[in-house]
């Protein structure tokens, strides 16, 4: 209400739009990212962001039906886009749909990209797996899929991280794995070499959405950071926490070790977005 009795309904009107005109054009000036962005590498394992516009509510996007991540404010939004390891060179379509606004889809240019082999030799028993073995990692599978499916509204503190161990990288992102020279999926995370008992933490602020003892992957930790950012450690000689714990960056999940499919003791660390397992190197603190 104006303080002068004098003034007018259509004054008062007047000063009001005014005051919203000056609002909105606030909150457009506002940087267009609220986090800070993964670096970008538009190939297959990798990051694309996708500059979406202004928009005073964040459009949501998504890849082939599964939701994408955006990131920023009303005046500027990003698609943080996961681009999956199998994806060959060319283009991608992220699919769009803004508040008032027909659907629409933009392209997410893949450059090309050329992984490194490795051959490993592991008991046989991991490669050739007996009728019972196979059953169990069927059921893991299962399991598997529904946890890589998971999507909440938790807001990621941070799209940059930390890393989980100290150590000396052991194997790269995407390697073409050949165990036994059977060839196998490409690795899909960073594995980081360091002493069995050495303390694991988790990379960002999250919560615990699953652990366990599984064939391959050993003792395992997943936590959920929001918007389909997850990730992943495996191999561990112990879990320090349990399903549904809130833990913040640089809390203790477990401890490194050699459980599962392994040729020695390690971390296995991987970063999921959109269900696809991208390089983790990409959201490290300090460029990786």
């Amino acid at each position: 209400m104006c303080a002068s009795s004098a003034c007018g309904w259509q004054a008062c009107l007047a000063r009001g739009l005014a005051a919203f005109a000056v609002v909105v054009a606030a909150t457009f000036s506002l940087p267009a990212v609220a986090l800070e962005l993964p670096r970008e590498r538009a190939v297959a394992g990798g990051v694309a962001l996708v500059e979406l516009g202004p928009a005073l509510v964040a459009p949501q996007a998504s890849l082939d039906g599964v939701p994408v991540l955006v990131a920023g404010r009303p005046g500027g939004w990003t698609a943080v886009v996961g681009i999956p390891l199998e994806a060959a060179p060319g283009s991608l379509e992220l699919e769009l749909r803004a508040e008032d606004e027909p659907p629409r889809r933009l392209p997410v240019a893949v450059g090309p990209v050329r992984y490194a082999e490795q051959r490993l030799k592991v008991a046989p028993g991991k490669v050739d797996l007996s009728p019972v073995d196979l059953a169990r990692h069927e059921r893991e599978r299962l399991r598997s899929a529904e946890i890589v499916a998971t999507w909440s509204a938790l807001d990621p503190g941070s799209l940059r991280m930390l890393q989980p161990v100290p150590g000396r990288r052991s194997g790269s992102f995407g390697l073409r794995r050949v165990f036994n020279d059977q060839p196998r999926k490409p690795h899909g995370g960073m594995d980081i070499a360091a002493p069995t008992g050495t303390p694991v933490v988790a990379a960002a602020a999250g919560r615990v959405i699953d652990t366990g003892d599984y064939f391959f992957n050993g003792n395992t930790v997943w936590i959920d950071h929001g918007r389909g950012l997850l990730t992943m450690y495996c191999h561990l000689s112990s879990i320090a926490v349990k399903a549904g714990d809130t833990v913040e960056a640089g809390a203790r999940i477990g401890a490194v070790g050699a459980t599962g499919r392994v040729t020695g003791p390690h971390l296995h660390w991987s970063v999921m977005l959109n269900r696809t397992m991208v390089d983790p190197a990409l959201f490290l603190a300090g460029g990786g």
